[in-house]
């Protein structure tokens, strides 16, 4: 049976308990041990699927294709192991299990109440993984004292009565500092330790996020007034790099203080490979600047998963990446297109935006920019391609205008009588073939390959053999339903439109090939403009 980790947070929200839960997990990787996360969000929607990005970030698609928390790529960056549908555990799939089995008469008449029916439900979502690993973490959305987070938590209580000595408590609180009277407050993080207790779970470690470093007194308040050890008080100062916080937590004793609480020992030591990693990424000794031009910009989560993937792909060139989140309704947004040194056209949903998207396409296409199109950035490329290229004028898409003459982007026959909107698009993991000698072939060093999609429209595949005739070839292909899937321009340094989201795949020590290709080609066209 494995042992537990449960990561929950006080005072705010948006503390960064995925980045500690991943850090905690990542180290114990490098200790030898087999670990597995989970992410519980209290929210009532059964995914994630359906919330707009500025309520939620964005939405992490694991390759069995379930909508997840952003929180699953940290975890997949960090511990560089695939999720599935079973790592994101939210409220409303509680719920309806439950109601589920209830129609059913599975409860055999009983009352069905939140203890135990909700609770037991949560605990057996716990302890799936149990038996094949090492060390579960599990972290619970939201804030301590939130309404909607209470089944979680009381679950997380009676893990530690079903699994005596099995279980540790992490709770991540704030630090704040206030500026007039020049000290750090430590009564928020009391005050959460409090309500944690009232709950019935009192914390073995608390990791404090502060901006400043902490001094031997405030730590010593903070053990003495929330019943931990001193040595289990942790800072987490901000770092310059999410990568850092690992080694930041090591150095101050986490992993001695959970194998303490635990009972367990590490297994090995692979520390040599990350610090090397780590000391690569400050030593970057380039700098080259893409704009990434969406919709969502003023809300950076929205695009977590691309701005980690567009750094990745910047130390496997010793470049600093500086993302510009171009917004393209604002006026300027073309301006600063034209200084960057290569465009990103990111997935969204929704007609706002498109007339921009489809500028961005329109400039990178005409100035020879590398252009990275993904998913409807893609989509954007194919229209701009078919007006400015074919002379279809009133190319669009069905989605923005269903009766357009030129529909090269459409709805696929199966996805035309769908109603719901909720886990009905073409998701997680679909295979791509792809052309010989094109560049998609040469980037990947493969004849196909699987990547991750949240899509509903496609590329029209009645017009590719038109697009194909000026140079817009389609050079992956899912090729049971003849969909397109990657598309390139000739005669151009880096023109390339992908269907899928290559981002969700793309890792800080295993950057994913595209992205790696797309920087070193935004680099390259940095020098020429010097």
């Amino acid at each position: 049976m494995s042992k537990f980790i449960f990561i929950t947070g006080g005072v705010v929200s948006s503390l960064g308990k995925g980045i500690s839960g991943s850090s905690i997990a990542k180290l114990l990787r490098l200790n030898g041990l087999k670990v597995n996360m989970i992410k519980c969000d209290p929210y009532i929607n059964v995914d994630a699927g359906t919330m707009n990005p500025y309520q939620h970030g964005e939405v992490y698609v694991t390759a069995d294709g379930a909508e997840t928390d952003l929180d699953l790529g940290y975890y997949e960056r960090f511990l560089e192991i695939e999720m599935t549908q079973h790592n994101n555990v939210t409220a409303g799939s509680i719920y309806q299990k439950v109601i589920e089995k209830e129609r059913k008469g599975q409860f055999l008449g009983a009352t069905v109440q939140v203890i135990p029916h909700i609770t037991n439900e949560i605990k057996s979502r716990f302890e799936k993984f149990a038996k094949d690993v090492d060390v579960t973490l599990i972290e619970i959305g939201g804030t301590v004292g939130d309404i909607e987070s209470l089944p979680f938590l009381e679950a997380a209580r009676q893990m530690r009565l079903d699994h005596p000595n099995e279980v540790c408590y992490v709770h991540v609180t704030l630090i704040p500092y206030i500026a007039s009277s020049d000290e750090l407050k430590t009564k928020p993080t009391q005050h959460s330790v409090n309500t944690l207790r009232a709950i019935g779970i009192t914390p073995n470690i608390i990791i404090c996020r502060t901006g400043y470093s902490l001094t031997k007194e405030i730590k010593n308040k903070i053990s003495l007034f929330c019943s931990v050890p001193v040595e289990a008080v942790i800072q987490a100062k901000d770092a310059p790099s999410i990568y850092d916080v690992p080694e930041n937590l090591r150095a101050q004793g986490i992993t001695e203080q959970i194998f303490s609480t635990l009972g367990i020992k590490a297994k090995g030591n692979t520390f040599s490979k990350w610090k090397a990693f780590i000391k690569k990424i400050h030593s970057l000794n380039k700098t080259v600047t893409i704009a990434v031009a969406g919709k969502y910009t003023q809300y950076k989560d929205a695009y977590k998963s691309i701005g980690e993937a567009l750094m990745h792909g910047g130390f496997a060139s010793n470049t600093k990446v500086n993302i510009d989140y171009v917004n393209v309704e604002d006026k300027d947004f073309e301006q600063r297109l034209h200084k960057a040194d290569g465009i990103l056209i990111p997935g969204g949903f929704g007609e706002r935006g498109i007339c921009g998207k489809i500028k961005a396409a329109n400039i990178a296409r005409t100035t020879k920019k590398p252009i990275f199109g993904i998913c409807l950035g893609m989509q954007c490329i194919v229209i701009e391609a078919a007006r400015n290229m074919l002379a279809m004028t009133s190319a669009h898409s069905t989605e923005f205008k269903p009766h357009t003459k030129y529909p090269v982007i459409d709805l696929i026959e199966e996805q035309r009588s769908i109603k719901s909107k909720g886990g009905t698009m073409r998701l997680g993991n679909y295979k791509a073939d792809l052309k010989l000698n094109s560049n998609a072939h040469k980037i990947y060093k493969k004849t196909s390959v699987l990547e991750r999609h949240r899509h509903r429209y496609e590329m029209n595949p009645k017009f590719i053999e038109q697009f194909a005739k000026k140079g817009l070839v389609v050079t992956g292909i899912y090729k049971k339903r003849n969909l397109p899937e990657i598309v390139e321009l000739k005669n151009h340094p880096w023109f390339i439109g992908v269907q899928f989201h290559p981002e969700y795949k793309s890792k800080p020590t295993n950057p994913h090939p595209l992205f790696k290709s797309f920087v070193a080609a935004c680099i390259k066209y940095s020098s020429s403009r010097k």
